[in-house]
């Protein structure tokens, strides 16, 4: 499970992409919280200043001459300038510097800081009034050709109050903030990849499904991103590549076995009329051996090909039955017996009655081949299934990997084959869709086809 995480692309770019995320954001916060902590006024007193000010400018009335008469003030701004006297106050000034208006303690005899107000106009100093630090912000405001001047003073407590009542829940709301955009972004995230990989997985699965009876499909690039377009186009190029590699192998196999059995034939007939041949029996018993190969030759390029299938109704009681009496002169030579067991009324199926023939005769041949003498081989037919049972010695269980590959025989095998029967069996079944397994049992081995 570990090791298919680290592997998937996927999984890979959802860690990258959330890791990077984490560490943006928490880059971001400290930074954020480095700043509230080392600069609070900078950041939150001067913001609350700036808003008192803009207040109090915004809330000038004046008078027909132009000239400030009074300041009208609404919510929380007018209630601190009467609640918190002591320590936040406003005055106007003309452009000399004379108080024109002020809250309740905000006249004095002596002056807010600097006296040259254009150039403190926009900026904030540190005074002391009344023995207490101030930071005094001055604002200009121009009315008619007139400019005036408006002062607030807020009281350094004041504000270490305001910025430590603003900077307590920063913490909280940074974490909580964190965790949402992780959430959020992990889950969009996790959406997105698997809408982008689904088109992988749809490539993944008709891949799965190409085999050498299919080899003309081809994988869609609809939808495929374009980093993985040329992967599948390449793909598809080798698809092409072994299509035309597999075309030619089958119609050579089928060109030689067709080319082989001619000859073949006619070899035989001029030994038999030969009378003094040595070993003659010897010889026969070859070209026999060979004639069978280039038939097994022949089944195996036929059902190696779709097209070679005749389907219809097939009666599978019927089709076994004909095995056993085309094998029961073999057997009665080996002393074995066949025995047909059948459910009753078995439904027929849907399939090529000849390439059914093929893989019950190669299979039953192999069962008689390997059944000692005096014992039996039964054939046990369903709706379901066909089971093949024979008594011999059973099969190595190192050999059952390789039952079914082209041309292998077993190391210990004692009769005569080319390794073909079985592959010719797997074949058909794989072309109807059949599943065909072997299994050991307690004396001898058990061929089952499902259907």
């Amino acid at each position: 499970m570990f090791n298919h995480i680290v592997r998937s692309m996927s999984a890979r770019l959802w860690i990258t992409a959330v890791a990077a995320l984490a560490v943006t954001l928490s880059l971001v916060a400290t930074v954020a919280m480095v700043a509230f902590n080392d600069y609070p006024e900078a950041l939150l007193g001067r913001h609350e200043q700036m808003e008192h000010i803009s207040e109090v400018a915004n809330g000038l009335i004046f008078d027909a001459a132009g000239r400030p008469e009074s300041v009208r003030l609404t919510g929380e701004t007018a209630w601190l300038f009467h609640v918190v006297t002591s320590e936040l106050r406003y005055r106007v000034l003309d452009s000399a510097g004379t108080p024109l208006l002020w809250s309740q303690n905000g006249q004095q005899d002596v002056a807010w800081g600097d006296l040259d107000m254009p150039k403190c106009s926009g900026r904030a100093q540190r005074v002391v009034l009344g023995g207490e630090p101030f930071d005094v912000m001055t604002l200009q405001v121009s009315h008619g050709s007139q400019n005036y001047y408006v002062q607030t003073a807020t009281s350094a407590r004041f504000i270490a109050a305001i910025i430590g009542d603003k900077i307590k829940p920063i913490p909280a709301i940074v974490k909580i903030t964190i965790f949402i955009a992780m959430v959020t972004f992990a889950l969009t995230l996790t959406v997105t990849v698997y809408r982008v990989m689904r088109p992988l997985r749809e490539a993944s699965r008709a891949a799965a499904l190409i085999s050498p009876r299919n080899l003309k499909t081809r994988l869609s690039i609809d939808g495929i991103p374009s980093e993985i377009a040329p992967l599948i186009d390449a793909f598809n190029a080798a698809l092409e590549r072994l299509e035309n590699g597999f075309a030619v192998q089958q119609q050579f196999l089928a060109s030689a076995a067709h080319e082989l059995q001619t000859p073949l034939t006619l070899i035989r007939g001029e030994i038999e009329m030969q009378p003094d041949i040595l070993a003659k029996d010897r010889l026969l018993r070859d070209i026999d051996q060979m004639a069978r190969q280039v038939r097994q030759l022949l089944h195996l390029a036929e059902v190696s090909e779709s097209q070679n299938f005749t389907f219809g109704e097939v009666n599978t009681v019927d089709v076994a039955q004909d095995v056993i009496d085309y094998l029961s002169r073999k057997a009665d030579a080996r002393q074995v017996r066949l025995r047909l067991y059948s459910g009753n009324a078995v439904p027929p199926i849907w399939a090529d009655r000849s390439a059914l023939f093929v893989l019950l005769k190669n299979i039953m041949e192999n069962a008689i081949n390997v059944t000692p003498a005096h014992s039996t081989v039964s054939v046990l037919v369903d709706s379901v299934s066909i089971d093949v049972r024979d008594e011999g010695p059973g099969i190595k269980k190192e050999y059952l990997p390789f039952l079914f590959k082209r041309f292998w025989r077993a190391p210990d095998a004692k009769h005569d084959g080319a390794g073909l029967g079985l592959a010719i069996c797997k074949e058909i079944a794989v072309a109807h869709e059949w599943h065909l397994t072997v299994s050991s049992l307690a004396s001898g081995t058990s061929f089952m086809l499902r259907f």
